[in-house]
């Protein structure tokens, strides 16, 4: 027997034979599981999130978060604050006007945006909003918009990358993504040995973020949701972990598209619906709107809480919208380095869009909503606040004004999860194929799959620790290598914009 066919094998076995043990003993071994995620957590937590102080003990930030606002500012002064001077052309660029069919390439600007965008809007934004909150208060808000803004010179910067090492296969198919550029553009640097240390970094931190972002914290948030509608899913959680294992695995093992197909033509219009609804609650309480903002302002420079309060409002807004948005992770240089184009450059512009759109628009909707309806510090939602169950606190906030939409945001999370597990299952299949070659694919979506179910019977604030350390580790190898070849970029991006005010493009 084969290695796939093993693996189908094993696949099989999992979601047939796994019930009955699991009705016999559910508390004890989910217990158990949930106890290894948290001593994984605490290995990694020592070294990822390890204070860096400044001056004085009293300042001090985890090394993550100083490694990615870091970069985000190093990177927008580096490109002239490309997120500001680009932004009008990167939407000409995504609107078709630069298309040309015959360029090398899979999918146009358009669609690579969107492939990227499927894997960030969703539980970022409906959970990860309100987890913020509920951690650092309305003024984690304010943190994660300006996490937003700097963030687009990183996407920028690394999916202009992505395309410039990109690899284009003898059949037109395309190979690119920061293990290409880590390893390529460091070896054209004479480092080829640490390019390819990095390279491998990067790719298992990206495993590890697709088997825990990508998958795990979105089946428990929107098990969270489903609960919210569903009381007795919360009783046998095992039940829908393996309800999204099958269909996650029918896609990713036995090659069944079709759901796949159907998930991407939903989720558009579950989006629209979302953010549609959002903005009601918003415009049927527009006179809160102001004092909403205040809220956000004053709770980001609350000086009441002191010195260490301003810090941790400002760490949990940097660390959700990084998990939101993924800039400077290296994650969306995978989907933007198959776009059809003849310029990198052109393909950064339009990368820079995702953290506006994931973050400066659809997140902040998310909190007015929360802050609005008063949520954030609703006594009856202390329960759903302190087991971070922000798909669940979010829901309790558009239900409070509009009664019968808690099932149908029950139905967007889902969709919002699936689709993000399949974007990512993406991701961390062509980091292991980087690493063990096709042969080996089908073990990873056989781990993927596994990791689905695990997803629905840990504790959220397992889940949501494993996963912040597991994607937040991929900035590391990323932000060091988009360091090392920034002049690059920027000296491609000078000669583009000359050619731009030239009129050589129209």
């Amino acid at each position: 027997m084969d290695l796939n066919a093993l693996c189908k094998s094993l696949f099989g076995l999992f979601c047939l034979g796994i019930v009955a043990p699991l009705q016999a003993a559910e508390g004890e071994w989910m217990q158990s599981v949930d106890n290894i995620f948290g001593a994984i957590n605490g290995y990694i937590a020592t070294v990822i999130f390890f204070d860096v102080a400044f001056f004085t003990d009293a300042i001090s930030l985890p090394l993550a978060v100083v490694w990615l606002v870091l970069g985000a500012l190093v990177f927008t002064f580096r490109m002239g604050f490309i997120n500001l001077r680009a932004f009008g052309h990167a939407i000409q660029v995504t609107r078709g006007r630069y298309d040309n069919p015959d360029d090398i390439g899979e999918v146009s600007h358009f669609q690579a945006l969107t492939t990227a965008l499927s894997a960030t809007v969703g539980l970022g934004n409906i959970a990860g909003v309100a987890i913020a909150i509920s951690i650092g208060g309305p003024g984690a808000t304010f943190w994660m918009i300006i996490a937003g803004f700097l963030g687009m010179s990183s996407k920028f910067t690394e999916c202009t990358l992505a395309q410039m090492y990109r690899e284009v296969r003898p059949d037109g198919h395309i190979m690119g993504g920061a293990m290409e550029y880590l390893s390529r553009g460091l070896e054209k640097r004479n480092m080829a040995g640490f390019g390819q240390a990095l390279a491998g970094l990067f790719c298992l931190m990206c495993i590890g973020g697709s088997l825990g972002g990508g998958n795990a914290f979105q089946v428990n948030q929107s098990l969270n949701a489903v609960s919210q509608s569903i009381p007795g899913m919360a009783e046998v959680p095992w039940l829908y972990g393996i309800a999204m294992a099958a269909l996650v695995g029918v896609v990713i093992i036995g090659g069944i598209t079709r759901i796949a197909e159907t998930a991407q033509r939903i989720v558009p219009t579950m989006c629209l619906l979302y953010i549609s609804t959002a903005l009601l609650i918003i415009f049927m309480n527009l006179e809160q709107v102001p004092a909403a903002f205040g809220t956000i302002i004053n709770g980001a420079f609350n000086v009441e809480a002191g010195l260490g309060g301003f810090i941790g409002v400002l760490v949990v807004g940097f660390q959700r919208a990084a998990f939101s948005n993924e800039a400077g992770i290296g994650s969306a240089a995978i989907a933007h380095s198959a776009a059809k184009t003849a310029y990198p450059v052109r393909e950064g512009v339009v990368a820079l869009l995702e953290p506006f759109v994931d973050t400066i628009l659809v997140c902040t909707m998310t909190a007015l909503v929360i802050i609005i309806t008063g949520a954030y510090d609703n006594p009856d939602y202390e329960a759903v606040r302190a087991a971070k169950q922000g798909a669940a606190l979010t829901s309790l906030a558009f239900g409070s004004v509009i009664g019968w939409f808690p099932l149908v945001l029950t139905a967007c999370v889902v969709l919002f999860a699936y689709s993000t597990m399949i974007s990512w299952s993406y991701y961390g299949e062509r980091c292991w194929t980087y690493l063990f070659g096709e042969g080996a694919t089908m073990l990873y979506r056989v781990i993927f799959v596994v990791f689905v179910f695990l997803g629905a019977i840990t504790s959220a604030s397992n889940v949501l620790d494993f996963s912040d350390l597991m994607i937040l580790s991929m900035a590391f190898p990323n932000i060091l290598g988009l360091y090392l070849m920034s002049g690059e970029v920027r000296a491609a991006l000078d000669e583009y914009m000359a050619k731009l005010k030239a009129g050589e493009f129209d």
